[in-house]
């Protein structure tokens, strides 16, 4: 199993991070391959479908070159079942001390979420200084990361929600931007037809938009 020192270094491995769902636990390891095969190496499975424990936990054993995440954690229980899963980081779409909580006693780096400067206090004070913005474009994007830079100028983000390929440059070229969430690079349709190669092609574009 993958392992990573904080959230932190996600960013070491490139300026996307995928932001996943998956409706059938046998498109996990396929889709994990196509994936770091164009290049991208962070993982994160979103916690919004039956099987993506199953999901995770196919990828963490059978993927050992990527480093494979659980998103939308809500709960502690979330963050228990991320970590036994296989998980090596967690990502939750906002704040709160119990789930801190539960990913800091299991050992789990945690990237949470963000939309407010409150927010970004809360979670500053309890020691987080990579945050993720969501939802992003909808919470004001590039706009509210530049205003949000004067405050807190100790704090990197994550934008996460509404970022395309075209807009992803935008995001990047911001100092307090490390890399950011995106899910076009793992469209539903190319998933449910099991077309890898596309993935890897969006995998590769994605690679390249900090080159």
């Amino acid at each position: 199993m993958s392992s990573i020192k904080d959230t932190l270094s996600l960013a070491e491995h490139g300026p996307v991070i995928p932001v996943i769902v998956i409706d059938r636990v046998e498109d996990a390891v396929p889709l994990a391959r196509a994936l770091v095969a164009g290049g991208v190496k962070v993982l994160e499975v979103t916690l919004r479908t039956p099987v993506a424990l199953e999901a995770i936990a196919a990828i963490a054993r059978e993927v050992p070159e990527a480093l494979v995440g659980a998103g939308t954690l809500r709960t502690s229980a979330d963050a228990v079942a991320a970590k036994q899963a296989g998980a090596c980081f967690a990502v939750s779409p906002g704040f709160t001390p119990d789930v801190a909580g539960a990913c800091e006693a299991h050992f789990l780096p945690l990237l949470p979420g963000v939309s407010t400067a409150s927010e970004v206090m809360m979670a500053s004070d309890a020691g987080y200084k990579f945050l993720k913005l969501f939802p992003a474009t909808a919470v004001g994007g590039t706009s509210l990361l530049k205003a949000l830079a004067g405050p807190f100028p100790d704090v990197a983000f994550c934008p996460t929600g509404g970022i395309t390929v075209q807009t992803a440059p935008d995001f990047l070229a911001l100092p307090n931007v490390k890399v950011c969430g995106g899910s076009w690079l793992t469209p539903g349709d190319a998933v449910k037809a099991g077309d890898w190669a596309r993935i890897t092609q969006l995998a590769k574009e994605a690679s390249a938009l900090r080159a």
